[in-house]
């Protein structure tokens, strides 16, 4: 289980920010997410790729706790439309990388994705949750993420943030694997 802890002040954090720039609803350019994070007190402000991973870090004094609803308020105010933001820090990454079951399985990398969740779900919201829901699609909950493995790819399974949703009460917001590879590696440097 990941634990949420309060970074160190150097420590980078990743926003993920759920529903922008998909299917051509709820634009938001990079170029314009940057001054927008700036002004919140963030410094060292990098995007990744157009659906909203974002690696930055906190100005001194700054702290973790509330930073991601200051960001989605501040971009429901300026771009108009709700866009949930989950962070982590960089060692919560790192961590959650190398807890991945699938890669232990040698599931082929392609296929995974990781989930993150705004909260960790209670153990009978995970109980509730079918594993045979979208086969052969696999899911595992370990604290605040979800591991998929989607041999079939994303867009074909039930497996979706609006299922998690609905079952965990929490909010959801899926990335790739090789995505999630690269913000961190973005944090490490």
């Amino acid at each position: 289980m990941h634990r949420a802890a309060a970074p160190r002040a150097e420590e980078p954090l990743v926003a993920f920010l759920r529903g922008v720039n998909v299917g051509g609803k709820n634009k938001l350019p990079m170029r314009e997410l940057v001054p927008l994070f700036e002004e919140l007190g963030c410094t060292g402000v990098l995007p990744h790729i157009q659906s909203g991973n974002v690696v930055f870090r906190l100005a001194k004094g700054r702290d973790e706790r509330g930073v991601s609803d200051a960001i989605a308020k501040a971009i429901a105010a300026r771009f108009g439309f709700a866009a949930p933001v989950i962070t982590r820090t960089k060692s919560e990454l790192r961590a959650i990388v190398e807890a991945n079951p699938f890669i232990a399985e040698r599931a082929d990398p392609a296929t995974l994705h990781v989930g993150f969740f705004a909260h960790a779900p209670d153990a009978r919201g995970i109980a509730a949750l079918d594993p045979r829901r979208s086969l052969p699609d696999r899911f595992a909950v370990r604290g605040r993420e979800l591991y998929l493995c989607l041999p079939n790819g994303v867009a074909r399974s039930k497996l979706t943030n609006a299922y998690f949703d609905a079952k965990l009460a929490t909010t959801t917001t899926i990335r790739n694997w090789r995505t999630v590879l690269t913000v961190l590696e973005m944090a490490d440097r």
